[in-house]
């Protein structure tokens, strides 16, 4: 079956009970209830190399530009530099085929053994503007709860939870998102730039090249990724140590997409699918009760790891094994006995998103099953709209990045701000499905005593759950010390940072790493 990976974290093409996690907003090949691609109109020939020749003849980018801005954080005044800045790529012959853009947040005259933190988002077809302009940047902008619209204000505020009293921020933007752009032809652009191997390698070297460009080798170096940027990060911190000569000392991943070979079919023989999103479905009923607990939701995670594994497995050898797991399938999600035994005790993620707010005639998010949109097809047999929280938060988070740069920043241009690109993510190669992230992880773990390693999820996050990184956690060895990799759930979903205590929390577990050797 043909899996197709979201930018925010679910596939497009999704069998019942399916849980693949992708990265942090969807779209794929074919349309799905959180999907935002579109399928493309076919065009003439003539009219295709048109569009060839003129994304070669770009005009050129502005040059950086920085300007000096302040952030209360912590009860003090952070006064540092805001650059929006360009990165090329050049291929094998010296020839410049990108022009990546970040933006970077840098206290100047710091010690130069300042940390400094590379941030990456995911899709692919994600830009950067999500973990800067919602989760660790100075700047801040709402999205990701409950009641968000299109037509929210684009006007940033200070963010009390900004990282950078404790590290320097460099987000970045992969091609083709935000205004980083391919200089070559579109075939080119997909072999270069559009694949899951090459991805890896030159943004590797885009991190290299700017620690050169500012004179920061010296410095302590983090990469955090969210959702796909979660693949990124792992395998991007093992190509720094091993072909670029540079030295991660700690990775922060964000709701990740970890492990594209735990999930199976919905319909396969693995019952992980099933086992992995109970949890983040009894998560979301205990939360909409006032009842979630780190302690509430040991009982579901035992219970996965034991008599629901046996029952999934002995299926209809024991006479009495589907009538159990609809027993406590039903108790734990809150959904009606009939159905879930309709469905075998299993719950595929759309049937509990839809039946989860069918009374109020609202549809959950798969992002964070408790924001809810309202149904405009309450009626339909299937549902028939985008996911709640993609639907809001594209156009404020969009204007508010594009508004800092162009007006505030000043760096001008006349090129769309691509936060969300249907073209990359409908066009990536996703290559073979394995586990090098959880593979890359360990070697670099296992090169590097000093590494440490932060993965953090929502407890309400049905897109990328966060029991898959609790289970490949319990799989991986110790490496001499304990906690050389730790797990963090807090409430909300995918972008549990949108709650200012979520946010809070993180930034505590966070620090206690980045104060550690």
């Amino acid at each position: 079956m043909k899996r197709d990976l979201p930018v925010g974290g679910r596939v497009a093409r999704v069998k019942r009970g399916a849980a693949w996690c992708a990265a942090v907003l969807a779209l794929g090949a074919a349309l799905s209830p959180w999907s935002f691609a579109v399928a493309a109109d076919a065009k003439p020939a003539a009219e295709a190399g048109a569009e060839k020749k003129s994304d070669i003849d770009l005009p050129p980018l502005p040059a950086d530009k920085a300007i000096k801005q302040s952030v209360r954080v912590g009860g003090r005044t952070v006064s540092y530099e805001a650059t929006v800045g360009t990165i090329p790529v050049r291929n094998a012959k010296g020839k410049k085929i990108a022009d990546v853009v970040y933006t970077a947040y840098t206290v100047p005259g710091s010690n130069p053994n300042r940390p400094v933190t590379f941030a990456f988002n995911g899709g692919p077809g994600a830009s950067s503007v999500y973990l800067n302009m919602g989760a660790i940047g100075p700047k801040r902008i709402q999205f990701g709860v409950d009641g968000d619209a299109p037509s929210d204000s684009a006007t940033t505020k200070d963010n009390p939870n900004t990282w950078l009293d404790m590290s320097d921020l460099v987000f970045i933007d992969p091609v083709g998102t935000g205004f980083s752009r391919s200089l070559e032809d579109e075939d080119q652009t997909k072999k270069d730039f559009y694949a899951t191997e090459a991805d890896i390698k030159y943004l590797s070297r885009v991190v290299y090249d700017w620690l050169v460009k500012h004179g920061r080798l010296r410095a302590p170096k983090y990469v955090m990724g969210e959702s796909y940027g979660g693949y990124r990060a792992p395998r991007v911190a093992y190509e720094l140590q091993t072909h670029m000569g540079v030295g991660v000392n700690g990775l922060v991943m964000v709701s990740p997409y970890l492990d594209p070979a735990a999930i199976g079919d919905g319909d396969a023989l693995s019952p992980l699918p099933w086992m992995i999103n109970l949890p983040s479905m009894t998560a979301a009923r205990l939360e909409a009760q006032g009842k979630l607990t780190p302690a509430a939701m040991s009982d579901v995670e035992n219970y996965v790891r034991t008599q629901f594994v046996t029952d999934f497995l002995a299926g209809r050898s024991d006479p009495g094994a589907i009538g159990r797991m609809v027993q406590k399938v039903s108790a734990y999600t809150g959904l009606d006995p009939a159905l879930v035994s309709k469905l075998d005790g299993r719950v595929d993620i759309a049937t509990f998103l839809r039946e989860l707010h069918r009374n109020d005639k609202k549809i959950g998010s798969v992002y964070d099953a408790n924001v809810t949109a309202f149904d405009p097809f309450p009626g339909s047999a299937e549902r028939q709209s985008g996911d709640p929280i993609l639907e809001a938060l594209l156009a404020p988070t969009t204007s508010a990045m594009v508004d800092f740069v162009t007006r505030e920043v000043g760096w001008k241009t006349d090129a769309h701000y691509e936060a969300l690109s249907y073209t990359v993510n409908k066009e990536w190669d996703r290559g073979n499905a394995d586990d090098k992230p959880v593979a890359d992880l360990r070697k670099a773990i296992g090169n590097d005593h000093n590494m440490k390693v932060l993965i953090v999820h929502g407890y309400n996050d049905l897109s990328c759950p966060f029991f898959t990184s609790r289970l490949i956690i319990d799989q991986m060895p110790t490496f001499g010390q304990t906690q050389r990799v730790k797990l963090s759930v807090y409430p909300g979903g995918h972008m549990f940072y949108s709650r200012p205590e979520s946010a809070a929390s993180f930034k505590s577990d966070a620090a206690a790493m980045y104060g550690s050797k």
